[in-house]
């Protein structure tokens, strides 16, 4: 790249329409981006904003239907709104633009190896041989830190983990050097070790090759320790840009102010007030529109936005935001939005939330047996070992990890849908596995991570709302109907979708209808696997709040799986931080996140992401990355990840150790010493 002031990347007026049956989508509408060499641009905004679209519209991926339109494309001195596709598949696609894409397990053809498919994005794209090719393989495989890479040349997709297929992704991406990459939600459900790692990555690949970057997300903490400068998207509009410290501390547009109020504060504790959120969904923009496209869900909202365009306000050198109201050049104005301009007080905590036991686990561990080939000789995988925990009445019992660790495992253990190999589990003191299945299924709930793939999509909501009622013969059609009603109410589902089927709704709405149809029979235990981690920060904060409200209306006690240390903070009572099918650390949520005392859990905490601009990426010091859950290590099984192992470590397993009521699997968690 050429130092100076030439722009990397000049975007002016750009457009997209794409015609459907009901009327013309407007997906993008008159943007304009500038990128200078080596700077990254983070893209933010809900679902449904216009980011991926933008950035398939740069490179003319659009679908065949859809229409493109623009002032000027530029990258570098390229004219790409006059290049033919030809020279933007052979000269720029691949080659001067890298693309990460969401999801790697969908972009990575699953029938050809990892070696076929780099080897081909460079030999197709330039003279290039097959072995100079495969040497440039191998060698960006080793830098996005793979170990054994020319191993790994030979290895399909299915066999490397998410992380491992991400760094893959960023490997082919920058298998032609390009001059520009561009990251679609490249962290999106990563562990947070993961995603520090990625993004640490991604940052020091950028330096060496000198590239600029294009960062889409909705997590603010990515964009804030990332990106040089920000652009707020918004219905296909950017509502705001500006640096990163401008934009996140001293937010002008009521969306940026509403996305910075969901997200948990890392660092504070409160649990007497809700999150901010941002009622109602990002609008389809399908025909023509008037007035300003965030008015229905704007606090400050006046009658002109409703019947004019908001003028673009510029506050100084490429820092602008587009809106009427004129408190929001005020640098003292609010930098936070809730559902009422104020923060509301939380429902106080219900009477019954004390501290009896209702699920009891005992030393359980769980084993299966995987072979490897189709004449391998089977090995045992322990993916739950020796595992003792309580969960009490009316509580948040947080459960953290990565992803390997047996989180899930566990869970469907506490489902009494995973047979065990030793071990029992009771319920109020009754063995689960004597309860008959109904009766375990009415007293024990699971809320899934993916509510679409929950869902009989040939249902109506209703009917899958109370589906529980008929299967358990619960009350006459009428009180069904009546119970359903009020499940809706109580979890914020309007009454117009009652016969509406799951594809008709919004992320959030699904993710509703699957807590009122966990809640319908009165459950004693809620197990939340994940039930947030794929949904926009606006909807993840609004969920939360839900969850808690319930707990309190309901007196309801919750199992909640995550790995976003953030919402535990926010949500949780006790935390149990899980590694390698064992049960690390537990405590109550201030003693674990104050005073750690696993080194494992000290990583976790290394890695969040606050929305610190500046602060840069976290290192949490793991030493590589999670092993094969088949290759137990010796002694102490984090000892090949730990900072502060030692040859006893190597060597003698720890057990656990309790002080002050908290417990940490640890040799060196003894006495006053902490990680």
């Amino acid at each position: 790249m050429n130092s100076g002031t030439a722009q990397a990347l000049r975007v002016s007026g750009l457009s997209v329409s794409i015609p459907l049956a009901s009327g013309t989508l407007q997906a993008v509408r008159n943007i304009d981006l500038v990128l200078q060499p080596g700077q990254t641009l983070g893209v933010v905004g809900e679902s449904g904003s216009g980011k991926s679209i933008t950035a398939l519209a740069i490179m003319k991926l659009l679908p065949p239907a859809a229409r493109r339109s623009a002032g000027a494309i530029r990258l570098g001195s390229t004219d790409l709104m006059a290049a033919d596709e030809r020279e933007l598949a052979m000269a720029v696609r691949g080659k001067r633009i890298g693309m990460i894409f969401q999801e790697p397990m969908t972009s990575l053809n699953p029938v050809y190896t990892i070696g076929r498919q780099l080897i081909e994005t460079m030999t197709l794209r330039g003279r290039v041989s097959a072995a100079d090719a495969e040497a440039r393989a191998v060698f960006l495989l080793e830098k996005v830190g793979l170990p054994d890479p020319r191993s790994r040349l030979g290895q399909y997709p299915h066999q490397l983990s998410g992380g491992q297929r991400q760094r893959v992704m960023i490997a082919m991406a920058l298998m032609n050097e390009p001059e520009l990459l561009i990251a679609d939600e490249p962290t999106t459900a990563l562990d947070v070790t993961i995603q520090a790692q990625i993004l640490r990555l991604l940052a020091d690949l950028q330096r060496e090759f000198g590239m600029s970057m294009i960062l889409i997300t909705h997590d603010l903490g990515v964009v804030a320790r990332v990106a040089d400068r920000v652009a707020v998207m918004y219905a296909g509009e950017i509502v705001e840009t500006g640096t990163v410290a401008e934009v996140l501390s001293d937010p002008r547009h009521p969306y940026t102010r509403g996305l910075l109020a969901c997200v948990p504060d890392a660092r504070t504790d409160d649990k007497s007030r809700r999150l901010g959120s941002i009622p109602g969904i990002v609008p389809s923009m399908i025909g023509d529109t008037t007035g300003c496209a965030f008015a229905s869900r704007c606090p400050r909202v006046v009658a002109r936005c409703r019947v004019a365009h908001p003028p673009r306000r510029d506050l100084g050198p490429e820092r602008s935001f587009l809106c009427f109201d004129p408190r929001t050049t005020d640098a003292n104005a609010s930098a936070v939005i809730t559902d009422n301009e104020t923060a509301v007080p939380r429902i106080a905590p219900g009477a019954t939330a004390a501290a009896d036991t209702i699920l009891a686990v005992r030393d359980v561990s769980c084993m299966f047996r995987v072979r490897r080939g189709f004449f391998g000789r089977p090995r045992l995988l322990r993916a739950v070992d020796h595992v003792s925990l309580d969960i009490r009445r009316g509580e948040v019992l947080a459960l953290v990890g990565e992803s390997g660790c047996g989180k899930t495992t566990l869970s469907r253990i506490m489902l009494g849908s995973q047979r065990i190999d030793s071990g029992n589990v009771t319920l109020d003191g009754t063995p689960l596995s004597a309860l008959p299945d109904k009766q375990r299924a009415r007293r024990i709930q699971p809320i899934f991570q993916d509510p679409y793939s929950s869902l009989n999509p040939r249902r109506t909501i209703s009917e899958i709302i109370a589906q529980p009622l008929r299967v358990h013969g619960i009350g006459d059609a009428a009180s069904q109907l009546a119970q359903t009603e009020r499940m809706m109410d109580l979890v914020g589902l309007p009454r117009r979708l009652f016969h509406s089927y799951p594809s008709q709704l919004s992320g959030g709405q699904r993710q509703r209808a699957a807590i009122a149809r966990a809640i319908i029979m009165a459950p004693d235990l809620l197990i939340c696997d994940e039930p947030t981690s794929a949904l926009d920060v606006s909807v993840q904060s609004q969920i939360l709040n839900l969850l808690l409200d319930l707990r309190d209306e309901l007196h309801l006690t919750y199992l909640f799986i995550t790995h976003n240390l953030s919402i535990v903070r926010y949500l949780a009572d006790r935390i149990a931080v899980m590694y390698f099918g064992q049960i690390v650390e537990l405590g109550k949520k201030h003693e674990v996140l104050e005073n750690p005392r696993h080194p494992y859990t000290c990583a976790l905490l290394e890695s969040i992401l606050s929305i610190t601009p500046g602060a840069g990426i976290p290192d949490a010091g793991l030493g590589a990355d999670f092993p094969n859950p088949l290759d137990v290590p010796h002694g102490c099984r984090f000892h090949p990840r730990c900072p502060l192992a030692d040859d006893r470590c190597r060597s003698e397993v720890p057990q656990p150790v309790w002080l002050d009521g908290a417990m940490a699997r640890c040799l060196q968690a003894h006495g006053d010493k902490k990680c």
